[in-house]
């Protein structure tokens, strides 16, 4: 009995495993594998070693686009965890409607990403910028902005749109951890006489750490790979000062046919990403959060 409910168990599991295994472990490492050899469209290649590795370390463009998706990634996120915490304070309060104001909120991370882009890069135009016109109009301004012509302009304009997409599931996933919050804890504070920053920083915060950790770890993730935002709205441009690895690992491997050049830059993204993970992983091990 007891052999047949583990074998019924493995039988259970074996579509998901055969799925993950097909979908996420089979690519990974087809793509490890070509990082080491000198593949191209149309013909297999040949092991090189670390000869991929070696060129793209040194490589400027790369070294740029490293620092673009370290920028990216770091002011995304901090903006999306501000913003959506405040957010998930505000929707946590008594509010009329709070189910049709939950869905407004949600709404820019249900839009699929390429009609976000899209319309964020009518947004942008050059010329017909509805945002310069109302500056202009305004008075705010002279001239319509470059909002993707410029390099730092074009690096603000694209973590705008990304921290606009992202907001919503940071929001959403706090909103959900702050309602598991007894109400009695407040309570217990108000009466000791605790101000609302008192209460925010001694009861709300730890008591969220978790949820945090978990919550900016994937957003952390999505944010470091992000390519369909990116890749609508700029192609990597101006002179690649919006380029991310992503975004670089598929116009050398696709667009310029080095699929092992390619391979390899996607490969040297994982590190930062196991990095992110265990960051979260250790972090959740800490007794303080394993209390609270």
């Amino acid at each position: 009995m007891i052999w047949s409910r583990h074998a019924l168990g493995w039988v259970l599991l074996l579509p998901a495993a055969t799925l993950l295994l097909g979908l996420l472990a089979y690519p990974l490492g087809l793509g490890v594998w070509l990082g080491f050899t000198d593949a191209k469209i149309g013909r297999p290649g040949e092991w090189i070693g670390l000869e991929n590795f070696e060129y793209l370390i040194t490589d400027s463009v790369v070294q740029l686009a490293l620092f673009n998706t370290l920028f990216y990634t770091l002011l995304a996120s901090v903006l999306k965890f501000g913003l959506g915490l405040w957010l998930a304070l505000l929707l946590n309060r008594r509010l009329p409607f709070p189910s049709f104001f939950r869905a407004v909120v949600l709404l820019p991370w249900i839009v699929p990403t390429a009609l976000s882009a899209i319309a964020f890069w009518w947004l942008y135009d050059a010329q017909f910028s509805v945002l310069s016109w109302s500056l202009k109009s305004a008075g705010l301004i002279e001239e319509p902005i470059n909002f993707l012509g410029d390099p730092w302009n074009a690096r603000y304009s694209t973590i705008a749109a990304n921290v606009w997409r992202g907001v919503p599931f940071v929001a959403i996933s706090l909103l959900a951890g702050l309602q598991t919050i007894s109400p009695s804890l407040y309570e217990a504070c108000a009466m000791d006489g605790a101000s609302g920053w008192q209460r925010f920083r001694h009861v709300t915060l730890p008591l969220l750490s978790p949820i945090i950790a978990v919550v900016m770890t994937f957003s952390v993730l999505f944010t470091f790979g992000d390519f369909q935002l990116i890749y609508v709205l700029t192609r990597g441009g101006p002179l690649n000062a919006t380029h991310l690895l992503a975004t670089l690992a598929f116009q050398r491997g696709i667009s310029g046919g080095a699929l092992g050049e390619g391979a390899a830059l996607a490969t040297l993204m994982v590190p930062f990403l196991l990095a992110a993970v265990m960051f979260s992983f250790f972090g959740l091990q800490r007794r303080a959060w394993q209390k609270a």
